[in-house]
């Protein structure tokens, strides 16, 4: 088979190094790829989806596997299947469940799925009232696709009426903030769980936890992901029985009802409190750093699961009885402003874990740093502290300039 993986990050690294087993696999794209996936196939420098269908028909792609959300919002799926060329993943509209948090909330509501009381707005004085006779915390999110930064913890009115200002009339992630979800806060500890698709079921992978906060201990900004351990340590059988009844089968049912049949992925975050398991947000895509721990675990060839979800098979999941820790290396000033071109140094002395690049690729006989985060270190171990022992001692020699790393991932 000749595969087109399109992404650049630790998630797309993982992916390739899994896929790159099975000799099955003749040849590997990568658009836009990096520093791993330039060993293990070919990177092409594309992002129209013009560019991608024109690509994959002149190189013959059998499959193509989409990592970031944008493409699948924008239709890559729709575009691709007019030309015969299978893509793992939904149309523009199923994706909308992603790309509109309006959209996928209106379907959260419909279907009786568990989830945080919200209201949607489109005016922004109407928002400004609301907001004034709410309690707090409130969390503002931006409906459409902010690269992972458009949603706000409000602790008072002011900040609330701050971050509407800033979301819908000074519009700082442009068009995604022009609508507004304005939804109850809920105190709790988030999961992460991955289901396959195969057009009628979905199942489920172990649940994964992501560190989202850029400092120890949770503090300061919010990340793309700073590490991810799985299986998440924190969520019990009885959560997962929560879950699988009040938003796993609910969601089921209103893929069903609305016609959302889908053969690819479904990442759904959420939230436990005292009160059980709510769904904050659908992703329609894998998850970046969830992929990584999950590839660690996972027993299956993911090929196979891949192909049969294609074909409309049912799938039977199976995970390692261990522990997996990622570490996530990023650039100095990460996730507001950040440096690149740093020479990466010390990776020849990585040990005892797999080294995933992410934000890095080639210069020459050089790797460079290319992005906010730019490695992932992933081990296995019976124990998360034997995992994390893996990655933090492979962390020691690896360098670049003003590069930083959290210090308790698989701390909880």
């Amino acid at each position: 088979m000749r595969i087109l993986i399109i992404g650049e990050g630790g998630r797309e690294s993982a992916l390739a190094a899994k896929l790159h087993k099975d000799s099955r696999v003749t040849k590997m794209f990568f658009a836009n790829g990096n520093a791993s996936t330039d060993v293990i196939g070919k990177n092409v420098h594309l992002s129209e989806i013009k560019e991608l269908r024109d690509f994959a028909i002149k190189e013959k792609v059998d499959l193509t596997i989409v990592g970031p959300e944008a493409p699948l919002v924008a239709g890559l799926k729709d575009e691709f299947k007019k030309h015969d060329l299978k893509v793992f993943g939904p149309n523009q509209k199923v994706a909308s469940l992603e790309g509109s948090k309006a959209f996928s909330k209106k379907f959260m509501q419909t279907y009786d799925i568990k989830t945080a009381k919200a209201v949607v707005f489109d005016s922004y004085n109407e928002a400004k009232e609301y907001v004034q006779t709410q309690e707090y915390p409130l969390v503002i999110k931006a409906s459409g696709l902010a690269g992972g930064k458009g949603v706000v913890i409000c602790d008072t009115l002011e900040e609330a009426e701050a971050t509407i200002h800033d979301f819908m009339i000074r519009r700082i992630y442009g068009d995604a903030g022009i609508r507004l979800v304005i939804e109850e806060f809920l105190q709790g500890f988030e999961a992460s769980i991955i289901a396959f698709s195969n057009g009628e079921k979905l199942f489920p992978c172990i649940a994964a936890k992501d560190y989202k906060k850029a400092g120890n201990g949770d503090t300061g900004p919010n990340t793309g992901g700073m590490g991810s351990v799985a299986p998440s340590p924190e969520f019990t059988a009885e959560h997962q029985a929560d879950f699988e009844k009040n938003i796993l089968e609910p969601t089921v049912r209103g893929l069903k009802e609305e016609g959302f049949s889908f053969k690819g992925i479904i990442f759904f975050g959420l939230m436990v409190t005292k009160n059980g398991t709510y769904l904050l947000e659908y992703n329609m895509r894998f998850g970046d750093p969830e992929t990584q721990v999950l590839m660690a675990l996972m027993e299956n060839n993911l090929l196979d699961v891949i192909n049969d979800c294609m074909s409309g098979k049912d799938i039977e999941l199976k995970f390692k009885d261990e522990k997996a820790v990622c570490l996530v290396m990023c650039s100095g000033g990460y996730p507001r402003n950040i440096e690149i071109g740093f020479e990466i140094k010390g990776e020849d002395k990585v040990k005892h874990s797999q080294l995933l690049h992410a934000g890095a690729i080639r210069k020459g006989d050089k790797v460079v740093s290319n992005g906010g985060r730019v490695l992932n270190l992933v081990a296995t171990g019976a124990t998360y502290e034997e995992a994390r022992k893996k990655v933090y001692e492979d962390a020691l020699p690896v360098h670049f300039d003003y590069s930083f790393y959290r210090e308790d991932i698989g701390k909880f």
